[in-house]
């Protein structure tokens, strides 16, 4: 499945699965600053996207005499361990400041296990992923109810909401898609997340346009298996034919990005739109995993690695300045010295400059659970050597684009992320947050590119 994409591997809790850095609290958690109840997001882009849904469910529920809210909300991950323990953590930490806080734990780990989360202190409510995003929910007598989680294998549609404000984010998330029917053998997310299922053309582009009459310059469309859109709608239509709809629909949007795809599933229309529509950005995030066929097929992933590589000189021919990210798991189950340095060769091959390398986290219940395990420690190590040739690739790719004129949304006053998603800071100055700026990129530092207004 594709993983934060949106999301069938770990990502960083902090960050979404095209490589956008949300801002992160210390457990790892992306908190909101907005009115209403607090919000804890960890994971996928989709869960960033679902955490606007509850927020506008759960306006006023709670009110507190100084218009602060006494409700605290944890939208959970289970991709990893890591992204669970995190967010125990930051359970426990919310309810030693907030003693007399209601804390309601949703998301996929509370769908998967939710007397776990129940026993936590100061947990009074564990929502399932289909009941977070019901209104009804969050009514006042609903949040009397210690429990709401249904079997979420059941779910065979998925409603659409409309969301027109992200806090804090200069470009907006829509949902299209949900759930998966593919079994990667390192992946628990299709039991948290159901089968797949697709968001109508219709509500897809009526949720663009309003996110468009809000301010928003830039929409990024979301899901879990994000190219699987359409096998469950009349025609079978595919996801470039999605995004040819919305962009002719809604003409005034300027940029549509999408999130993590799958390699073998990328099709005709999308490639056409990625070498001929100026709106459609110049970036692909690959569901990639590994770069040894061996321990792809030990995955069960539908590709190999002549497969991502295919893609890949595809996409830098049809647009030579294309961004590239993809996400690779070190230390599979079974990964010896040998099929690692398959791994690292390929990357190193094929120059990726955006990579979200994690090592690998076991899943009770999935088939690579209980593969001879790699230990901790040399996962790790294998995780920081990718990421080093993963460093060396995107320095290589910031230099290659200097002199070249960049169009950058800003993301604060003073950075902000190019078409080709590239990490741009304004070597002097600022802008205003929001606006697309063309700039001069004249220098590469430690994150990305430096650069001038024109």
């Amino acid at each position: 499945m594709n993983p934060l994409s949106d999301s069938g591997q770990a990502l960083p809790p902090a960050e979404d699965t095209a490589g956008l850095a949300l801002p992160a609290g210390e457990d790892g958690a992306v908190a909101d600053t907005a009115s209403g109840p607090e919000i804890l997001t960890f994971g996928c882009r989709l869960n960033t996207w679902e955490s606007e849904v509850m927020r506008n469910h759960a306006q006023g529920l709670g009110e507190t005499a100084d218009g602060g809210s006494d409700v605290i909300i944890v939208n959970t991950c289970a991709v990893t361990g890591e992204a669970e323990r995190q967010a125990r953590q930051a359970i426990r930490r919310a309810h030693r400041r907030n003693p007399d806080a209601r804390i309601v734990v949703t998301g996929c780990a509370a769908q998967i296990d939710p007397d776990r989360w129940a026993a936590l202190p100061g947990v009074t409510r564990v929502l399932g992923n289909e009941e977070k995003l019901k209104a009804e929910s969050w009514s006042p007598a609903a949040m009397a109810e210690p429990r709401a989680v249904s079997d979420i294998m059941a779910a065979r549609e998925t409603a659409a909401h409309l969301v027109t404000e992200f806090a804090g984010r200069t470009r907006a998330f829509v949902q299209v898609q949900q759930g998966c029917d593919h079994r990667c053998t390192f992946c628990i997310i299709p039991f948290g997340r159901g089968p797949s299922r697709s968001v109508p053309v219709g509500a897809v582009v009526e949720q663009v346009r309003a996110l468009v009459r809000s301010g928003y310059r830039e929409v990024v469309l979301t899901g879990v298996d994000m190219t699987s859109w359409g096998a469950d709608l009349p025609g079978r239509p595919a996801l470039g034919q999605l995004c040819r709809r919305v962009l002719r629909l809604v003409p005034e949007l300027e940029r549509l990005r999408l999130s993590s795809v799958d390699p073998v599933e990328i099709d005709e229309d999308v490639w056409q739109l990625l070498e001929l529509e100026p709106r459609f950005m110049p970036y692909l995030h690959l569901s990639l995993q590994a770069g040894s066929d061996m321990i792809l097929k030990r995955m069960k992933r539908r590709h190999l690695a002549q497969d991502a590589a295919a893609v890949v000189a595809r996409a830098r021919a049809l647009r030579p300045d294309i961004g590239i990210g993809a996400d690779v798991i070190a230390g599979f189950p079974t990964e010896d010295e040998v099929l690692f340095e398959e791994t690292r060769r390929f990357l190193a091959e094929q120059a990726l400059p955006y990579l979200h390398v994690f090592p690998y986290s076991e899943r009770p219940g999935t088939p690579a659970a209980r593969m001879r395990a790699v230990p901790v420690p040399e996962r790790r190590a294998r995780a920081a050597t990718l990421r080093d040739v993963g460093a060396q690739a995107a320095a290589r790719y910031h230099a290659g684009l200097l002199g070249h004129p960049l169009r950058v949304l800003m993301e604060t006053p003073t950075t902000g992320h190019s078409e080709q998603f590239a990490p741009v800071r304004l070597a002097h100055g600022e802008a205003e947050v929001g606006e697309i700026v063309t700039l001069m990129p004249v220098a590469v530092d430690g994150v990305g590119l430096v650069a001038e207004r024109i």
